[in-house]
């Protein structure tokens, strides 16, 4: 009776949800058409809320909320307007810290391409943070041709600052003990838990990475700007400005309010100018690149796990589910049109099976003849560059987090926490290492040594993997491993990258692998095919969508999960026994 309960309410759930389908469907049908485009064009942009890495918004999200922007869109579009005659420029409303330094550089190269084809490119900003950090946003913004700055705004131009937490005091306050054990040195996934301050390692890593980083942002500044590198060191050191300081330090062009912005974004483009929005256009005009042979664009965002928790009717899809994956890459291998995959990747790694699954769909692609590029977004570090190891060609941001070649593995031991609240346990069982994986006590002497085997067979093969995919030595992939994380450009010079770049550099090595002319026009294929909003809904409801969940994540770890991405971390580490996870290293700020 209660599964008949159950299925009558969601039968009545789908048919409203179809019903409001229908509605939304009829009042579009209502509505004027579109005009066409007008014959000069200003492209306009809100980068102050982000931009999704992924392939787009949950069809049944979007059915809701509607679509919200992705990269690819503000990508393909500029793109698109590059070679457009009727688009004269673009007006962005810039300034919110959204972007990490990786997509931040992403957008960089766009807008640079977009003005190497004779277009202007004007940022406004109400402020380059409200008192707070606006380094990355500034960073950002000075590939631009024109700033304009709102007049009590300001030029949070003040570095980079890095801080982690460390639970260790938390943890024993509520009597939990971490129980774990890493390989290598620089492998710090754990330190949130097990320290209370960074070890010598784990400053190093993270000072290197801002030194890194900071060098990138301001060669950036520098070049964008005229002005010198020490120039642009003394102002971050005199940071943060006012808007009449920054325009005295030559860091913006106009004081002036958005309308006034835009008043001279209209002037640029001479007359009868319309401002047309980047979604709009892309709608209209089309996106580039779609007829002829195929490149699969397939992407890998987010935590890597066997398969994404079970989630509700309109749950989101913020994990990577080795199984959607290796799906999305049979699914391109079968495709005769398909002759190379673009890999976009943004994870910080994750579980070790299911990374392994992925890698091996990546090794079977190539295997078949059809060649694999990766492109790196923010983060590939650790599972997220033992996916991308056997690819043909690498590409990663100067910025990109990635490497992190090691393992982290153990528990949480709740026996101490359990005391406090009262709660006894008992157990009984066969074979010595039966309780293993019992969060109450901590390893027996026996199964630590298993424990440790497992790190050490886990470490090896990871390198192997590496050496393989990459034409290492041993030595030679040792020499960057022991869990390090490194930028790209530091990636580069060590031999785990091949090429500086975003989603361009990679779209053209993906050309070059597929044997297309430079001029020849091709197809981008995104991997896999979303079905439908009303088939995903049925689907949905039937629980049909997808392959069985694993079983690998627990109810109480995929809510915490949805909490915050670093408690999602935290829980996953306290999930499964081994991971492949980067530490959870400070955005510089």
């Amino acid at each position: 009776m209660r599964r008949f309960i159950v299925g009558l309410f969601a039968l009545i759930g789908f048919f409203a949800v179809l019903a409001a389908a229908g509605v939304v469907l009829l009042i579009g049908k209502a509505l004027p058409t579109r005009a066409a485009l007008p014959g000069t064009i200003v492209l306009t942009a809100d980068l102050t809320r982000g931009l999704d890495e992924g392939p787009g918004q949950d069809p049944l999200m979007s059915l809701i909320a509607g679509n919200k922007p992705t990269l690819r869109d503000f990508l393909d579009g500029l793109e698109r307007g590059g070679a457009d005659p009727r688009v004269k420029g673009i007006y962005a409303r810039v300034g919110d810290d959204v972007f990490g330094l990786a997509k931040a550089q992403e957008l960089r190269d766009a807008i640079r391409a977009f003005r190497a084809q004779g277009k202007f490119a004007i940022a406004f900003a109400d402020s380059f943070g409200e008192f707070g950090p606006g380094t990355r946003p500034y960073y950002l913004a000075s590939a631009f041709d024109e700033i304009w700055l709102q007049p009590m705004g300001l030029v949070g131009l003040t570095g980079l600052y890095a801080q982690v937490p460390f639970f260790k005091g938390t943890l024993d306050w509520l009597g939990i003990t971490p129980s774990f054990d890493h390989r290598s040195e620089y492998k710090t996934a754990m330190n949130t838990l097990t320290e209370t301050r960074m070890t010598a390692p784990h400053r190093e890593e993270v000072e290197a990475l801002v030194s890194s980083m900071a060098g990138q942002i301001v060669r950036g500044i520098a070049e964008s700007r005229n002005l010198t590198e020490p120039e642009v060191r003394s102002a971050i050191d005199r940071g943060p400005f006012f808007a009449d300081e920054a325009q005295q330090a030559h860091l913006v062009d106009r004081l002036g309010y958005r309308d006034e912005a835009v008043a001279r974004a209209r002037e640029r483009a001479g007359s009868g100018a319309e401002l047309v929005s980047l979604a709009t256009y892309l709608d209209d005009a089309g996106r580039p690149h779609e007829s002829g042979p195929a490149i699969a664009l397939i992407y890998g965002t987010g935590l890597i796990q066997r398969d994404a928790s079970s989630g509700g009717l309109l749950a989101g899809e913020g994990e990577m589910s080795a199984q959607a994956v290796a799906r999305a890459f049979r699914a391109a291998l079968r495709d005769s049109e398909v002759r190379a995959i673009l890999f976009r990747i943004d994870s910080p790694g994750g579980s070790v099976v299911a990374s392994e699954t992925i890698w091996r769909e990546v090794g079977r692609a190539r295997e078949r003849g059809k060649p694999v590029i990766v492109s790196m977004s923010d983060l590939a570090g650790s599972g997220g560059y033992y996916i991308a190891a056997p690819a043909d060609k690498i590409v990663a941001e100067p910025a990109s987090l990635t490497g992190s070649i090691g393992v982290v593995a153990g528990k949480l031991v709740l026996g101490g926490l359990l005391d406090k609240l009262g709660v006894s346990t008992d157990s009984a069982q066969f074979g010595a290492n039966a309780g293993m994986f019992d969060e109450t006590t901590d390893f027996s002497p026996s199964a630590h040594q298993r424990l440790e085997d497992f790190l050490d067979r886990i470490y090896q093969g990871f390198k192997s993997h590496v050496a393989a995919g990459r034409h290492m030595t041993a030595d030679q992939v040792e020499a960057v491993a022991k869990g390090r994380v490194w930028t790209g450009e530091e990636a580069r010079t060590r031999g785990l990258v091949d090429e500086l770049g975003g989603y361009a550099v990679a779209l053209r090595l993906a050309k070059e692998a597929a044997k297309i002319a430079g001029d020849a026009p091709f197809k981008i294929v995104v991997y896999p095919r979303r079905e439908p909003a009303s088939e995903r809904i049925f689907n949905r409801l039937l629980g049909r969508e997808g392959e069985p969940d694993s079983g690998a994540s627990s109810s109480l770890g995929g809510a915490i999960g949805l909490v915050d991405p670093l408690l999602r971390r935290l829980a996953a580490l306290g999930r499964d026994p081994a991971l492949l996870l980067m530490p959870p290293l400070p955005d510089p700020r």
